[in-house]
């Protein structure tokens, strides 16, 4: 629903925007059910993610001039005119990035390059395997790992019409998860088993995860996409023998305890865009109004690499 609601006014810190584009990611759809952890009580107001230009500064606030195009993770509400978000983690936009498609990067494609990189302690040539391939992360992923160095990309997708989605969007390898996964992968990798994996589904195909990994390898675990309940970890002694880590990631966690590193990442990613190397495809939403029907294809599956709606100011 799109309603009117008084205009937000920045406190210490704090810089409001003038948002022109909002980014939609999973997250928003797992608030909306009310899935454990992710709930933060109704009237919910979503958008973790925005691009436009900054309207106002809150006290304290030196290294941004109203006017400045930017990008932001707002505190919750980012899909409206107007949003507040901390100084902290909000970033200028390079020249010649338009606003549609910086809107993508404080939580797509910084998450992406975080997971890569921090989490998932990605070296050149490594194999990667991504869960859920044909979304906005597995996408993004696919561009990055390039230009990390390169490495070899499978990617696992829920339904099999989804396979030739997930190989648009850069996976050589593009495997339905059914029973006859494991083998595929086994044999994609030549019987190796592959360096790092990157899982969204909770603790689901943890256990697969495990069986695909190659010795060192590690799994990092970054959300819980089917809402299902999250499972125990396996014994310690197994990640032992194979020397396997399973480490987790909260892009939220970040943005609370290390603003710095998030913003970083972000300033990173805009780099590659302005320097050509990177090119997120994207669907513009042309409206607020048309958020809803987004969240309901991404919550059934649907959902085809990373949507942006277009809110209102500059562009």
């Amino acid at each position: 629903m799109v309603a009117e609601v008084p205009e937000p006014t920045p406190g210490p810190g704090e810089v409001a925007i003038d948002v022109a584009y909002a980014g939609l990611n999973f997250v928003d759809v797992m608030t909306r059910r009310g899935d454990a952890g992710y709930g933060s009580g109704w009237p919910h107001r979503p958008g973790l993610e925005i691009s436009g230009t900054v309207r106002a500064l809150g006290p304290g606030v030196g290294a941004l001039t109203v006017g400045d195009r930017v990008v932001a993770v707002p505190k919750g509400a980012g899909m409206s005119e107007v949003a507040i978000a901390n100084a902290a983690s909000t970033v200028p936009v390079p020249e010649g990035v338009p606003l549609l498609e910086a809107a993508a990067t404080p939580l797509g494609l910084a998450t992406s390059l975080l997971l890569l990189t921090e989490a998932g302690r990605f070296n050149p040539g490594n194999t990667v395997l991504v869960h859920s391939a044909s979304g906005g992360i597995g996408s993004a992923v696919a561009q990055l790992v390039p230009l990390l160095g390169g490495g070899r990309l499978i990617g696992t997708v829920g339904r099999p019409e989804k396979v030739a989605e997930a190989e648009r969007a850069g996976y050589p390898v593009a495997l339905p998860r059914d029973a006859g996964l494991a083998e595929a992968v086994r044999t994609a990798t030549d019987g190796r088993g592959v360096d790092l994996i990157l899982d969204p589904l909770g603790t689901t195909a943890l256990a697969l995860d495990l069986d695909l990994l190659a010795p060192g390898g590690r799994v990092v675990l970054f959300g819980n996409a089917g809402g299902a309940a999250i499972e125990a970890l396996p014994p310690t002694s197994r990640l032992i023998r194979g020397n396997l880590t399973i480490s987790g990631f909260s892009h939220r966690g970040l943005v609370a305890a290390a603003p710095a590193r998030v913003a970083a990442a972000t300033s990173r990613v805009l780099g590659f865009i302005a320097d050509g190397q990177l090119s997120l495809p994207l669907t513009e939403l042309p409206a607020l109004e048309d958020i809803p029907t987004a969240h309901d294809l991404l919550a059934e599956g649907r959902g085809t690499g990373k949507y942006v709606a277009r809110v209102g100011g500059s562009r």
